[in-house]
């Protein structure tokens, strides 16, 4: 089956986007699609693609707004950096949403990550960060209870654990991480206010200490559009 006609309707969406000026609001989904010759259900799935990458958001009984070019954080991936430290370099203005700390135990495959026995005691660090008034990313932070304790958060904890653990002095090293695209579980889905299936990119990484010991496992998504991120490589063996 061919996918040019999707292919050409987005683009003709693409078209109506980039000329309407933010906050603008897009005709309604029955003319919208009358004028573009496509089923409201085909025009639902080609604006989720605009609605993640946060070009335009719908409004529950308002309709659908354009809302214009986002920011984008642009870093490499050869050095370690927290989110709040790449959007100060960039002059964004990115923050934490609500934070929530809760002990856990771990499952076998935390267990397996962290290299630690099953059931043992954990911390779990999860919260959104906000750009241009909405959650462009989510964050899982997962880690013994004897590297962080729920209590040290209360009063000092701007929403990076990474920032966290190096203001207080602790040895790291390194962090193996591994990128790959996922679909937005329900869960990811509610707290990037997304629809659930999205694509989004995920970073899975372990955090290891200066002694090599895993001290942090942490799942990252972030929304498409609002992150550009690019590796720098020797060729050969210069």
């Amino acid at each position: 089956m061919t996918h040019f006609p999707f292919q050409r309707l987005q683009a003709d969406l693409a078209a109506l986007i980039e000329k309407s000026p933010p906050g603008a609001r897009l005709p309604s989904e029955p003319d919208l699609a009358a004028d573009l010759g496509v089923s409201r259900a085909t025009l639902r799935e080609a604006m989720r693609t605009f609605e993640t990458q946060g070009l335009i958001r719908r409004r529950q009984g308002s309709g659908t707004f354009v809302v214009g070019k986002p920011p984008v954080i642009e870093a490499g991936l050869e050095s370690l950096e927290s989110m709040l430290t790449l959007a100060r370099r960039t002059g964004l203005k990115v923050g934490p949403g609500p934070v929530s700390v809760e002990r856990i135990q771990a499952d076998e495959e935390t267990a397996r990550a962290l290299d630690i026995p099953p059931a043992a005691r954990l911390i779990r660090v999860s919260r959104t960060m906000r750009a241009d008034l909405r959650p462009v990313a989510y964050l899982v932070d997962i880690l013994p209870e004897d590297v962080l304790r729920p209590e040290e958060l209360e009063n000092k904890f701007s929403g990076s654990v990474l920032d966290y653990l190096l203001g207080r002095g602790d040895p790291l090293s390194v962090s193996r991480t591994e990128i790959t695209a996922s679909n937005a579980s329900p869960e990811v889905a509610k707290m990037l206010e997304i629809q659930r299936g999205d694509v989004l990119l995920q970073f899975a990484a372990k955090l290891l200490s200066a002694s090599g010991r895993i001290v942090d496992y942490s799942h990252s998504y972030f929304v498409p559009g609002y992150f550009k991120f690019h590796i720098v490589r020797k060729v050969g063996g210069q």
